[in-house]
């Protein structure tokens, strides 16, 4: 079930990028283990925490030898362990790398903070919106008339964290298998962050990106690249770039005005776009998608996510799923042949304190 059925990952319990990192490799068949504190239940339904979901859980006090030395067994069992903490707290608990690299020279040791292991910030607190910052990433994001936008906590947290996480375990991971050796993984979202940016940076370097927001080809400065309100209240997007696919969404908006002809003069898209906004005021964005969807304009209709897992294109792929009576977004990516499949609703922590112990081979007699 999945590409990576077989792989061991021990999960020290966090929040927010290090679990949205465990998912993707429960998502695709590793069999995680969760390490989640002793303490009560929070008075959430367990079912709705979509980001623990698919692995297992086992409830340990760090402060506690014998529980202390359950994880260190688990580690040497393990083929990866996934940490969240700022620096040195692994260290303290006495499982930082050198000590698990003792008890197994080959794990792969992911370690992902926001500003990163090494540096002048390394101990402060942050959150995605300080990391981004930091990158030039946040800087770049928002309109001309307004100040920088939080892209949600997507590009920090999930992008340049968790997903440059998953990355690393798999890069150590193959290299382990010529080596022997394991090695850390140092992920800091800041270089993430950074190198989600590289397009950007080649772009400026060239003298076609602008650092004034909302001025770019990319970022809603050009009138055929970026959302415009319906007569509905609804908006819809636009990404009509190429030449082609510009022409037809002029056809297919009706415009017959000389001065959209100049589509990458820069200077005339502030006009042009405010234009186009009174064109797409005039009709409802169903009507829009009568029109537009599924053609070459490179349209969407802009949803909410209560109406994204009912549209027919991700009805049709599957792209939510239904577990445990909870929509929510189903594994990718897709694979031909191990394809991978929800098998666990969230965890509550230490609920399967004994299956894994015997799973693993663990005997604490």
């Amino acid at each position: 079930m999945g590409p990576l059925e077989g792989l061991k990952v021990v999960e020290m319990a966090g929040i927010g990028p290090g679990p949205f990192c465990a998912m993707l490799l429960a998502d695709m068949g590793a069999d995680v283990v969760r390490v989640d504190r002793r303490i009560p239940t929070a008075d959430v339904d367990k079912k709705y925490q979509i980001l623990n979901r698919g692995r297992r859980s086992i409830s340990l006090d760090l402060k506690d030898p014998d529980d202390l030395e359950t994880v260190l067994r688990l580690i040497e069992k393990a083929d990866a362990l996934i940490e969240g903490f700022r620096p040195g707290v692994m260290e303290r608990l006495g499982l930082g790398p050198e000590v698990c690299f003792t008890r197994n020279p080959a794990i792969v040791y992911g370690r992902m903070t926001g500003w990163g292991q090494a540096g002048p910030l390394s101990h402060a607190a942050g959150h995605d919106i300080n990391y981004i910052a930091l990158t030039g990433a946040l800087h770049a994001i928002g309109n001309v008339d307004q100040g920088p936008v939080p892209p949600l906590n997507l590009v920090g947290d999930f992008g340049g964290g968790a997903m440059y996480l998953a990355f690393g375990l798999m890069c150590g991971l193959h290299e382990v298998q010529s080596s022997g050796q394991g090695q850390v993984v140092d992920v800091a979202m800041t270089d993430g962050a950074a190198h989600l940016m590289a397009m950007m940076y080649s772009l400026k370097h060239n003298q076609m990106w602008s650092e004034f927001r909302g001025s770019n080809l990319l970022d809603g400065g050009a009138h055929f690249y970026g959302t415009f309100e319906c007569a509905d209240g609804e908006w819809v997007a636009i990404g009509s770039i190429e030449p082609q696919f510009y022409a037809l969404l002029l056809e297919k908006a009706g415009v017959d005005d000389d001065r959209f002809k100049q589509q990458m003069d820069a200077a005339n898209w502030p006009t042009l776009k405010n234009a186009l906004a009174q064109i797409f005021r005039s009709k409802t964005r169903d009507q829009w998608c009568t029109l537009m969807e599924g053609s070459d304009v490179c349209f969407a209709p802009v949803l909410s996510m209560t109406e994204a897992p009912g549209h027919p294109h991700n009805t049709a792929r599957q792209t939510f799923v239904e577990y445990d009576g909870v929509v929510q977004p189903a594994p990718a990516p897709r694979f031909s042949r191990t394809e991978p499949e929800l098998s666990r609703s969230p965890p509550a922590p230490g609920e399967h304190t004994a299956e894994i112990l015997k799973d693993w081979e663990i005997d604490l007699s």
